[in-house]
């Protein structure tokens, strides 16, 4: 009887379209949509904090002196897609694996440079201009990047697959918060300390979410992606990203601050658009478990983001304590020199 009762059960569920199958696919698909959600929200949270921290004095000046801004876009746009076509060649990753990686170094920056450009002490009005422009270029760029690369490749060429719409919607995700909280900052600043700190609070939420969601969407095919090839690619793309744009901005003389928010523009690239192009290009039945690349990758950029703070953090101690002890015995020094009895030994 109970058997009988469970075939009927199943039969109407298969016959209106609730397979557990349908279910599973349709739960992970809502999950997919709820993330991408999450992952907006905290992009404006972002961009409105970072907004309430710049001054609309020292955005003029480097829109005057784009100096900074065009070393960043040749990093960006010359040295990254290099990096990843060299690195899929060395690893010898086969063609799925080397277009994966080839999206996510052509990718422009995202939120996370400019967080780490804050954390790093780097100058926030740059690396806010630095994404805005790579942005906006990557409207052209992208596509010609990857119908270069992908020649090289001897793949068919996936420049059509750019989804323009994506780019303009990370655009208009990143200029209106941003400048709503360069207004607050103008013109009611008594309140750019409030709105910082709530979107802190929301950002560190919103984060946990889509961290804990992302792996449980991916479970079952990020561990298929940590092969020796493809975490080393990953991992040298990202620190190479950071080591050549602190480099170079050093080769043509900027300052350390602008260093610092160079280097984090070049290695931090934009995930989230690298995933909406693999979901656009590629069937899952030919992308497979390639899929949770960006996952991968936007780990190893924030760990070695992360590694670069702490080390950035350790020297400033460091120095200030050196500075510290010097100054004491500069005191010490001028309170001996000038007592009474050491005149007669001067």
């Amino acid at each position: 009887m109970n058997d009988s009762r469970e075939e009927e059960l199943s039969w109407n569920m298969e016959e209106q379209g609730l397979s557990a199958s349908n279910i599973s696919r349709n739960s992970q698909m809502f999950m997919g949509y709820f993330i991408a959600a999450a992952a907006n929200l905290l992009v404006v949270t972002v961009m409105l904090s970072l907004g309430c921290t710049m001054e609309i004095l020292e955005i003029k000046k480097h829109l005057l002196k784009p100096k900074g801004i065009g070393i960043a876009l040749f990093s960006q746009f010359g040295i990254m897609p290099l990096a990843a076509f060299s690195l899929a060649h060395v690893f010898q990753l086969n063609a799925i694996e080397s277009v994966t990686v080839l999206i996510c170094g052509c990718c422009p920056g995202g939120v996370l440079s400019s967080v780490f450009s804050l954390a790093l002490k780097g100058d926030i009005n740059l690396s806010i201009l630095m994404t805005t422009t790579s942005t906006v270029l990557a409207l052209g760029m992208m596509p010609l990047l990857l119908f270069i690369y992908s020649l090289v490749l001897d793949m068919e060429p996936i420049h059509n697959a750019v989804p323009l719409e994506k780019i303009i919607e990370i655009l208009v995700l990143t200029v209106f918060p941003c400048c709503s909280g360069i207004l607050i900052n103008t013109k009611r600043p008594q309140y750019s300390g409030w709105v910082v700190k709530i979107a802190v609070g929301i950002s560190a939420v919103v984060s946990i979410l889509i961290v804990t969601l992302s792996f449980l969407y991916m479970r079952s095919d990020i561990f298929l992606i940590l092969s020796p090839p493809l975490l080393y690619t990953s991992g040298l793309m990202t620190l190479i990203g950071y080591v050549l744009g602190y480099s170079i901005s050093a080769a043509f003389k900027l300052n350390g601050q602008y260093r610092r928010t160079v280097s984090m523009e070049t290695g931090c690239q934009n995930v989230q658009l690298c995933a909406t192009i693999l979901q656009v290009s590629f069937s899952p039945g030919v992308l497979g478990p390639m899929y949770a690349f960006p996952f991968l990758h936007v780990t190893l950029q924030i760990l070695e983001g992360l590694l670069l703070i702490l080390a950035f953090r350790l020297y400033q101690k460091i120095k200030a304590t050196d500075a510290t002890t010097i100054l004491h015995l500069l005191e010490n020094y001028n309170y001996i020199i000038s007592s009474p009895w050491a005149q007669p030994f001067i």
